[in-house]
């Protein structure tokens, strides 16, 4: 029997682009300049996060476990290479890149991943040993984790205007409380 892990993370991965690019693309400028912390990242920052994972993170890191397995360690992952990178590009153009590089990432995965291939190890710099189930089931929380940081950022637009209910909305709460966001 087959096991149902890729294909229930690949309706996650899959759904990813559809999400950002309905929430971001034509949005007026001023929805974009919220962060979801006050130092944290603006939405077009959380998009060029995702474009760099999907150039440096998640398939060149199945590749090494398939390969090398946690013989060779994962080269360190540059989690703010974006910020320079992207500087001037428009957000519409990072929601189509990142939709492009991912519908490239899910084809690769398909091709390289099998079932037995899941409890396969690799070695993480920082955490040591992990499988190669762990990256993905990585892979598709990292996706709702910044998902939730852009609907935060967008939020911090109108974080002000919502007078006194801000008490009953978690989502700017976090901005006073950085703390409670794992980071």
């Amino acid at each position: 029997m087959a096991d149902p892990f890729i294909a229930e993370t690949r309706a996650i991965l899959e759904r990813t682009p559809g999400v950002l690019s309905a929430l971001l693309s034509g949005l007026p400028e001023a929805w974009q300049e919220g962060r979801d912390t006050p130092d944290g990242w603006q939405p077009r920052d959380v998009v060029g996060h995702l474009i760099s994972a999907e150039l440096d993170d998640w398939i060149p890191r199945a590749e090494l476990i398939l390969e090398h397995g946690p013989e060779q360690p994962f080269p360190p992952f540059d989690r703010f290479a974006m910020l320079q990178r992207d500087r001037d590009v428009p957000l519409d153009t990072l929601v189509e890149r990142f939709a492009e590089l991912r519908a490239t990432t899910l084809g690769q995965l398909s091709e390289l991943v099998a079932d037995e291939d899941l409890d396969r190890v690799g070695h993480h710099p920082t955490l040591g040993e992990v499988t190669l189930r762990q990256l993905i089931a990585t892979w598709a929380v990292h996706d709702l984790d910044h998902t939730a940081q852009v609907f935060a950022g967008l939020s911090a637009h109108y974080d002000q205007e919502v007078g006194p209910w801000k008490d009953y909305l978690g989502i700017l709460l976090r901005r006073e409380d950085p703390s409670a966001v794992p980071g």
